[in-house]
């Protein structure tokens, strides 16, 4: 007889690499402990805002550093308060559906003329009135705005579509017409948590003759 190893005597055990294998990857996945970090969670969280260019919700937050959402909540909350407690230049703020940073408003001024100084950045007045219209009568058609504002919205309203403030709905109108409504990006650059929170009107409204008026020309 040969004294040749057996095919299976000479095969490779590969079971204790492939174990060992995926022990590493699991370690490497947890190679970074928030508990162990400088600051812990509440620093964390503030690493991940800082980078963030949109709203993130909590439950993002807390799968990213591996934390239970109740304590991510509490965190958050708590550093809301600190910031606005130690009249921080920036505040954290629950908009959209999510937290992001901003610059406090008492900060707008200085803040508005570093960005926008000596760009063509800023929204027309044409462009913020009928934002404006849209905001409070969504979902609304572009005849009924043009009619509140008297004159054609064509072009605004294409800017405010590539500006990502308003979009097409949609569930049509009467007749079939395009319904426009704002973003979850207007609420984001408002500061708003949902539309419930735009500022009330009523002191800024005309007579009830003119809205009877305006009324008539948007059914027209």
């Amino acid at each position: 007889m040969s004294d040749a190893p057996s095919r299976a005597s000479s095969a490779p055990d590969i079971s204790g690499a492939a174990l060992d294998s995926t022990d590493e990857s699991v370690e490497a996945h947890r190679a970074f402990d928030v508990d162990d970090a400088p600051g812990g969670v509440r620093s964390a969280l503030e690493a991940v805002l800082m980078v963030v260019d949109e709203p993130v919700p909590e439950l993002a937050l807390a799968a990213a550093l591996e934390v239970p959402v109740d304590d991510v909540r509490a965190h958050l909350r708590n550093l809301e308060q600190e910031y606005a407690a130690d009249q921080r230049g920036f505040t954290l703020r629950d908009v959209a559906g999510g937290w992001r940073m901003y610059s406090r408003s008492e900060f707008a001024p200085v803040v508005e003329k570093f960005v926008l100084d000596g760009q063509q950045a800023r929204l027309t007045q044409a462009s913020l009135e009928t934002l404006a219209v849209i905001a409070y009568r969504q979902p609304v058609a572009r005849g009924r705005v043009s009619a509140v504002r008297g004159v054609n919205v064509d072009g605004v309203v294409r800017t405010l579509i590539s500006r990502g403030l308003i979009e097409e709905l949609s569930d049509p109108g009467e007749g079939g017409a395009v319904l426009y409504g704002t973003t979850p990006y207007f609420l984001q650059r408002m500061g708003l948590r949902s539309l419930d929170e735009l500022p009330d009107l009523a002191p800024y409204l005309p007579d009830a003759d003119l809205l009877d008026e305006l009324n008539d020309e948007g059914r027209s």
